[in-house]
């Protein structure tokens, strides 16, 4: 499959359990990939892993400081020469107390982690896609964003947070060709949730390669008339 051939696609978080699916999945459509992290070594592991004929490359990002996004987004630019993908798979989740016992540090987190990473990405991004007259955002949110659950209040703020931005992204690029979506994950099985919930039914949940297949048909011509939608994907979750 060559779908994605000659194109490249920035994946935030590519060394996480997503990024990783997502990042396999774009080198077999063929495109060139720039993985972004803050784990270096992680990151290796995980180019290293790409098929032999994979056009990627590598950079350490802060995505909380906007000068290391704003340096990233410039270098992956001066190595591949066009941006015509931004997937923004980093992330993070935690519980909590309930909200009236709950710390700045816990709210700024979850903000930061999963709404903030976004921002600081489509900012940098998005001039290039404006210049080039073309460009596709898929961003992570999650089924949290729709209704908001106990002990997991700014979880939920920070993704209705991600759809908010997807929407408003959209409306501003209605015009041109950029589109702009995100997906809603239910539970995902990764080893870390199987480890922090063992007796749950494991088989129910979304795999990694479910998601980055949505994710690619978002991206793809196939979705060329789809934008501002917050796409669910919850398996049997």
């Amino acid at each position: 499959m060559s779908e994605f051939q000659g194109q490249v696609a920035v994946v935030t978080g590519a060394a996480g359990n997503l990024g990783t699916a997502l990042c396999r999945r774009l080198a077999e459509a063929g495109a060139s990939i720039a993985l972004l992290d803050r784990d270096a070594e992680a990151m290796a592991q995980q180019q290293a892993q790409l098929p032999q004929a994979t056009d990627a490359a590598s950079f350490t990002v802060d995505l909380l400081d906007p000068a290391s996004v704003q340096g990233t987004v410039e270098a992956v630019h001066k190595r591949f020469g066009r941006i015509d993908l931004l997937a923004n798979v980093a992330g993070g989740f935690a519980m909590g107390p309930p909200l009236d016992e709950t710390d700045d540090a816990t709210w700024d987190l979850m903000l930061d982690l999963n709404a903030r990473s976004v921002f600081h990405m489509a900012r940098a991004v998005l001039p290039l896609m404006r210049a080039a007259g073309y460009g596709r955002i898929v961003n992570v949110a999650a089924r949290a964003a729709l209704q908001g659950q106990g002990n997991m209040g700014p979880y939920c703020a920070s993704k209705a947070a991600v759809v908010s931005l997807t929407e408003s992204l959209a409306a501003e690029t209605k015009a041109l060709d950029i589109n702009v979506n995100c997906i809603l994950p239910g539970t995902v099985d990764t080893p870390q949730n199987r480890a922090a919930m063992p007796d749950k039914d494991h088989d129910s949940w979304v795999p990694t390669d479910a998601l980055a297949d949505v994710m690619l048909f978002l991206a793809s011509p196939a979705a060329r008339c789809v934008s501002g939608a917050a796409v669910p994907v919850y398996g049997r979750s």
